[in-house]
C-alpha cells in the first residue's frame, strides 16, 4: 500500500465514472496494471478503477469530487491505496431519488452500473463507464435509455449503493441481478394480461424530478409568494396586466447559494399553479459543440411552446445558467441561445426561469430588459431554518430518542438544504454500519455529529479552509487580556448579533492581531474558530495577489461572496502587510493599490457584511495601509505579546504534554531561563531535547534536564530585541 495526496482529476471524461488516475511508478510498485481495481482508504473506505496518469507527480492521485465524497475527505488529504480482489456481483441494490427509481427499469440501470466497482454506502452516478468498457458494456445504448427515462437531468443522478452480494467491492456484470430498493429488480417476471393488450400509447412526455410541496420550502416562502404571484398573473390575468401597461410575460433570475434550493423551488411553485415544466440543464448543454448545444436549447424551447399551446401555462426552466452564458467569454452559442430565449419569453403562456449560483457571472445581455428582468434572491438558512429543513429532511427517517436537531443546526454554520441532505446520507451509512443486524435501525445523535466530520458546506473552497483540530481557547496557556478582546470583537458579534442589535450598536466588522513571529497568532485563530464553531476561510496575503490586471481585486470580491454564503464566517487574512501595504509606495504597476480599494469596499461598501467578522494578522503593523484600520473596518488592534516566564512554563507543559520527563526535570525554572523565546521557540526545545534522548539511546525512556540543557545549547532564541522594542513602542501609541 502506498499513502498519496488527493487532487481533483482535470479531465471531464473521468469525472463520476468511478475511475483514478495513479502514476506509472505507482501502478508499478503497487503490482498493477491499468485499469485493475484499488482500494482507496481515507475517513471511509472505498475502491475504484485505477487507470495511469499522463505525467503529473508520482504522489498524486487523481480523484473527482464524487470519489472524495465516498472518501469523506477534501481535496489536498492523503489517502491510502491498495491493490484490491474484486468480485463479480452475484447482486446489486441500490437507492436513488423518486424520479429515478420510478423510471429506469433495472435492466438500463445494469447497463449503468456495469464494469464499475462498487462498495456499499458508496454514492455513483448513473453516467456509463465508457473510458474502457468492459465486454457486455453498451454505453451508447445506456445513455439513450436514461435520456428516454429521465430526461436531460439523468447526468446529475446519484444512486446509493445499499447492498451487494458478496459483500464488499464487487463489479457488476452483464449477469448481475441489479435492483431498487423495495422496488422493481432484473429478471422480474412481469404480470402476464388476461385480455388481448391494446396498442401501447404515444409516451408522455417526461416527467421533472418530483418537487415537495411548497409547505416544505422552509425559508422559502417569502420567495415562494413572489413567484407564485407572477407566475399567477401571467398565466391567468394576462388581460390584467395588459390593461394596465405591462407586458404579460415572465422571465425571472432566480440567484442564490449552490445547493439552497433553487431549482426546487421553481420545480414547486410550477406544479402549485399547474403549469408544464420543461427544465434544461445548461451545463450539460454547454458541454456539447455548438451545433449539437443550439438543437438541445431550440428543442426543449420547442416542448415548452408546445405545452404552453396545450394547456395554457408551461415553464421553460435553465438551471446554472452562467455555464451557458458565461460573462467573461461567451460563446459563439450564446448569442444563438439568447435569441431563441427571446422568442421563448414572446410566447403566451410561457414563462423562463433560469438559476444562478453566480449572477455575477452571467452574461449582462441575458439581463437586458427584453429577456430577464426580474431576480429573486435565496438567503442561506440561519440557525432557525437549519432546524426546520432537518426537521422535513428526516421527518420519514427513524431517529433514536438522543437526536437533538437544534444542536445539529448550531453545528452547521453555512450549511443549505443539498448539505444537509449529504449530512443525512452520510449519519444514514455511519447508522447502517453500526447496526449492520440490528431489527430496528435507527440514526442517532452521535451518528449525525460524526457526519459533521465529513461533510463541509458547499459554499466553503477545499483549498483555503483553516483546519481547528480540535482546539479552543481553553487550550491557550495564559493571555488572559488576548483571549478577552478576541473573544468580544470576533466571537460575541457572531454568538449575539441581538444583544448588539438590542443595544442599537453596529458590531466591530474586524480586528488587527499583531506581535512578533512565533507568538501563537495562528494557533490563536484556531482556537477561536473552534471555540465559536465559526467557518474559517483563511487566506495568506500573498495568494491574492495576481499579475493580471483585475484578478487580484476579483478574487477579493469572491473570497468574501464565499464568506457571506457560508456565515457565520471568520475570514482570516494572514501576513495582511502583504496583501495591504501602504498605497503609493508599491512598484507593482498599482495591483496593490487597487487590492487595498477592493478590501476596503467589501469591508464598509454598500452591501452590508452580517455576519461575516474579518480578523488579519501581521508581526508588521506599520506597513499596513492606515485606511484599513479606521474605524468600521480593522478597528480592534490585539497586539499579542512574547510570552512571558508564566506563559512560557505553561507552553511547555502544553510542548511536553506527551512527553514523559524525568523526575529532575522542572519546566518552570526552565521557563524563567528563556528569556527571548517564543511559543515557537519553547516548543522546538521540547522537540530537540527529545532528539538529545534518542540520539544518547534509541531504548531512552524519558527526557531528563541535561537533555533540556543540551537543547538550549542548539535552539536559541528567535525574537529581535529591536522588533519587540518597536512592536510595544506601536501598542503604546496605539492604546
Amino acid at each position: 500500500m502506498i499513502r498519496l495526496t488527493t487532487r481533483l482529476t482535470p479531465s471531464a471524461l473521468d469525472t463520476r465514472r468511478g475511475i483514478v488516475r495513479l502514476h506509472r511508478e505507482v501502478l508499478d510498485a503497487l503490482g498493477l496494471r491499468p485499469w485493475d481495481a484499488v482500494r482507496l482508504t481515507g475517513a471511509r473506505v472505498s475502491a475504484a478503477i485505477a487507470a495511469a496518469a499522463d505525467g503529473g507527480a508520482p504522489g498524486v492521485v487523481l480523484v473527482d469530487d464524487l470519489t472524495l465524497s465516498n472518501l469523506g475527505i477534501a481535496e489536498g488529504a492523503e489517502v491510502v491505496v491498495a491493490p484490491v480482489e474484486v468480485a463479480p456481483a452475484r447482486a446489486v441494490t441500490v437507492a436513488g431519488s423518486r424520479l429515478a427509481s420510478a423510471s429506469v427499469p433495472p435492466e438500463t440501470l445494469r447497463l449503468a452500473l456495469i464494469g464499475k466497482v462498487l462498495t456499499p454506502g458508496d454514492a455513483v452516478s448513473l453516467l456509463p463507464q465508457d473510458v474502457a468498457p468492459p465486454p457486455g458494456a453498451d454505453a451508447s445504448e445506456a445513455r439513450s435509455r436514461l435520456a428516454s427515462a429521465i430526461g436531460l437531468t439523468w447526468t446529475n443522478e446519484l444512486l446509493t449503493v445499499t447492498a451487494t452480494d458478496p459483500d464488499g467491492p464487487v463489479a457488476v456484470q452483464p449477469s448481475t441481478v441489479v435492483g431498487w430498493r423495495d422496488g422493481a429488480r432484473t429478471g422480474d417476471t412481469p404480470r402476464t394480461p388476461t385480455r388481448t393488450p391494446t396498442p401501447a400509447p404515444a409516451p408522455a412526455p417526461v416527467e421533472p424530478p418530483a418537487a415537495p410541496p411548497v409547505t416544505d420550502l422552509v425559508g422559502q416562502q417569502d420567495a415562494v409568494r413572489r413567484l407564485t404571484e407572477w407566475l399567477e398573473l401571467t398565466f391567468r390575468r394576462p388581460d390584467l396586466l395588459a390593461r394596465l401597461g405591462a407586458t404579460p410575460r415572465l422571465a425571472a433570475l432566480v440567484s442564490g447559494p449552490e445547493g439552497v434550493g433553487k431549482a426546487t423551488l421553481v420545480r414547486a411553485v410550477a406544479r402549485e399553479v399547474t403549469a408544464e415544466l420543461v427544465e434544461v440543464a445548461a451545463p450539460s448543454v454547454a458541454a456539447l459543440e455548438a451545433g449539437a448545444a443550439a438543437r438541445r436549447v431550440h428543442e426543449a424551447i420547442a416542448t415548452a411552446t408546445a405545452a404552453a399551446q396545450r394547456g395554457g401555462a408551461s415553464v421553460l426552466l435553465v438551471t446554472d445558467v452562467d455555464a451557458l452564458l458565461p460573462a467573461g467569454d461567451p460563446p459563439p452559442v450564446a448569442t444563438v441561445a439568447l435569441d431563441e430565449l427571446r422568442s421563448a419569453v414572446a410566447t403566451a403562456g410561457l414563462a423562463l426561469v433560469v438559476t444562478s449560483a453566480r449572477p455575477e457571472a452571467v452574461d449582462p445581455r441575458l439581463r437586458a430588459p427584453d429577456l430577464v428582468d426580474r431576480e429573486l434572491v435565496l438567503p442561506a438558512p440561519d440557525t432557525a431554518t437549519r432546524t426546520e429543513l432537518l426537521r422535513v429532511l428526516l421527518a420519514e427517517v427513524p431517529l433514536e430518542s438522543d437526536v437533538d436537531l437544534g444542536r445539529i443546526a448550531d453545528r452547521t454554520p453555512g450549511f443549505v438544504a443539498a448539505d444537509l441532505a449529504a449530512l443525512r446520507r452520510e449519519a444514514a451509512v455511519r447508522a447502517a454500519l453500526r447496526q449492520r443486524d440490528a431489527d430496528e435501525p435507527r440514526v442517532g445523535q452521535r451518528d449525525l455529529l460524526g457526519a459533521l466530520d465529513t461533510v463541509r458546506p458547499l459554499s466553503m473552497s477545499t483549498s483555503d479552509i483553516l483546519r481547528v483540530g480540535g482546539l479552543t481557547l481553553d487550550d491557550v496557556g495564559d493571555m488572559a487580556e488576548v483571549k478577552q478582546a478576541l473573544t468580544e470583537a470576533v466571537l460575541w458579534p457572531l454568538s449575539y448579533p441581538d444583544s448588539f442589535a438590542r443595544l442599537g450598536v453596529e458590531p466591530p466588522r474586524g480586528v488587527l492581531m499583531y506581535g512578533p513571529p512565533g507568538c501563537g497568532k495562528t494557533f490563536l485563530v484556531r482556537a477561536l474558530a473552534g471555540s465559536g464553531r465559526l467557518n474559517v476561510l483563511s487566506v495568506k496575503g500573498a495568494e491574492l495577489l495576481d499579475k493580471w490586471v483585475g484578478e487580484s481585486e476579483r478574487a477579493v470580491r469572491e473570497l468574501f461572496a464565499r464568506a457571506r454564503q457560508a456565515a457565520p464566517t471568520l475570514v482570516f487574512l494572514d501576513e495582511v502587510d502583504a496583501l495591504a501595504p501602504r498605497r503609493g509606495q508599491s512598484a507593482d504597476s498599482g495591483v496593490a493599490d487597487r487590492v487595498v480599494a477592493a478590501l476596503l469596499t467589501e469591508l464598509d461598501g454598500v452591501e452590508p457584511m452580517r455576519d461575516v467578522v474579518v480578523l488579519a494578522a501581521t508581526n508588521r503593523p506599520e506597513l499596513v495601509d492606515p485606511a484599513l484600520l479606521r474605524p468600521g473596518r480593522l478597528e480592534r488592534l490585539v497586539y499579542v505579546p512574547p510570552p512571558d516566564a508564566a506563559a512560557r512554563a505553561e507552553i511547555l507543559r502544553a510542548a511536553a504534554r506527551n512527553t514523559p520527563l524525568a523526575g529532575d526535570v522542572d519546566l518552570a525554572a526552565v521557563a524563567e531561563e528563556l528569556d527571548g523565546y517564543s511559543a515557537a521557540d519553547c516548543a522546538a526545545l521540547v522537540r530537540e531535547a527529545a532528539l538529545t534522548a534518542m540520539r544518547a539511546s534509541l531504548d531512552a525512556t524519558e527526557v531528563t534536564a541535561d537533555n533540556l540543557a543540551a537543547a538550549r545549547r542548539a535552539v536559541r532564541p528567535s525574537l529581535d530585541p529591536a522588533q519587540l522594542a518597536a512592536l510595544a513602542g506601536y501598542a503604546a501609541a496605539a492604546r
